[in-house]
């Protein structure tokens, strides 16, 4: 606590002209200087205990890649994180502005007008999407794996030692309707805490641009605000589940050049209706493919839709027969050989389950076919793929830096080849899996023709 204060008191912070220093001055002194124009985004969060005292962290991303590099400022108050905000973002010189010691909080940043509009303001029914959403459903049980980590790794603290948690163990493994019932009620959990969770982490979510900028602010215990400069927006990446595909529904994430952390800060939307999620990337971002006048797809009165179109996005381009093929071969044939080497040995209970697991691989490798796709109409492209998490990148093509082909010797006797869009932003790359080999070349061909004309023999 007392080293927490003195951390404090010796830290200031100035803005003069065209940059950022941080100052520490406690055994040592050392000065960070952070040019405003390196300055990409600006995260306000307030959490609890902050909350409670009136206080904020503001974070800087600088596209440095890792947090150690970006600069933060924790402990001031709500109001002058907000402030500090403004003026990082405007890239206002020439006036020094210092730490509340010096400057008053309310002190004006400007006399010019904002410009804000709202792209949705999610509203509280949506909630109910909560316990379908992948990303909170098993928090029960992570809760669950959470705590006997803990235990086994602070148990002596409490008096618990390891033997004693492998005793607990031993006599539920001796009584497995106890375990059955735990399981039950885990999994009976499971809706309830993923409502809870979804509501505590998006709680009034909120997505607008404001003055170059589109800000996305969420949370219940810790309020969070995300800028992201929208001229480093190289569009938008869509996350569904089986239950969520089912539901209709979908989670979207911006791809941003030199944003570290992207799952977190680049959240434009949580699980939401995929047809509003849509919407909403078309006008916040931009359409893949020609958007239909089907008016706003649910978002009536919410502030700033007046003017959305419904967006469906384009038909991708299906993949060969070869790459269902590899599908269904690589979901079924390994529990065919663990029930094949089960049986040989005997074991005839996990020769049942794998032999069970081989059915299932079925479907699974049916629907990771129908999940591959790839297109691009001519501004932006796209790629798609997964089953249990099926992922889609929507990319602008001036994102585009390079090609990479892939070619297994699986593949090549397929005559598969995988193609990936070397981008500088999101996840670095994005691969169009098992395209055929002339589809795959003439895909990047088409994207960007300059670079790959030369060495295409159109069929």
């Amino acid at each position: 606590m007392v080293f927490a204060v003195i951390r404090w008191v010796t830290f200031t912070y100035t803005i003069a002209g065209d940059r950022l220093e941080l100052t520490r001055a406690f055994v040592s002194r050392s000065v960070r200087t952070i040019p405003l124009e390196r300055i990409r985004g600006v995260d306000v969060s307030t959490p609890a205990l902050h909350r409670l005292l009136g206080l904020a962290v503001l974070k800087l991303d600088t596209g440095a890649g890792g947090d150690k590099q970006e600069g933060e400022l924790n402990g001031v108050t709500v109001e002058e994180a907000e402030r500090l905000r403004a003026v990082l973002l405007a890239r206002r010189g020439g006036a020094v502005v210092t730490s509340e010691a010096s400057v008053s909080a309310g002190e004006s940043v400007g006399s010019e007008p904002v410009e804000e509009h709202y792209y949705v303001r999610v509203p509280r029914s949506w909630l109910r999407y909560g316990p379908l959403s992948g990303a909170y459903l098993l928090t029960p049980f992570a809760l669950v794996a959470g705590a006997i980590g803990l235990l086994f790794q602070w148990g002596d603290e409490f008096g618990i030692s390891g033997r004693d948690a492998w005793a607990v163990g031993e006599w539920l493994w001796d009584r497995p309707q106890y375990l059955i019932i735990g399981v039950a009620v885990l999994v009976l959990a499971m809706p309830f805490v993923g409502g809870v969770m979804y509501a505590i982490f998006n709680w009034d979510f909120t997505l607008r641009s404001r003055d170059g900028y589109l800000v996305a602010e969420r949370g219940l215990i810790n309020r969070r605000v995300v800028s992201l400069e929208r001229r480093r927006i190289r569009g938008y990446e869509l996350a569904e589940s089986p239950l969520e595909r089912a539901a209709k529904l979908v989670r979207m994430w911006a791809v941003v050049t030199g944003l570290g952390d992207s799952q977190t800060r680049g959240q434009l939307l949580p699980v939401s209706p995929k047809a509003a999620a849509l919407a909403i990337a078309t006008e916040a971002i931009g359409p893949f493919g020609t958007p239909s006048q089907s008016g706003t797809s649910g978002q009536s009165g919410t502030p700033g839709q007046s003017g959305i179109r419904s967006q469906s996005v384009a038909a991708l381009r299906a993949h060969p027969a070869q790459a269902r093929r590899r599908r269904l071969f690589r979901a079924i044939f390994p529990w065919l050989l663990v029930a094949a080497g089960a049986a040989v040995l005997g074991w005839g209970v996990v020769a049942m389950i794998g032999f069970v697991l081989a059915l299932v691989g079925i479907p699974l490798g049916l629907d990771r076919y129908g999940s591959l796709g790839h297109g691009y109409d001519g501004t932006r492209l796209s790629v798609r793929s997964g089953s249990l998490r099926r992922t889609q990148a929507i990319v602008e093509r001036r994102a585009v830096v390079g090609w990479t082909f892939k070619q297994t010797w699986f593949q090549r006797s397929a005559g598969l080849l995988t193609v990936i869009a070397g981008v500088g932003a999101g996840r670095g790359g994005y691969a169009a899996l098992d395209t055929g080999e002339r589809q795959g070349v003439e895909f990047a061909a088409e994207v960007t023709p300059e670079w790959l004309d030369q060495f295409v023999i159109r069929s």
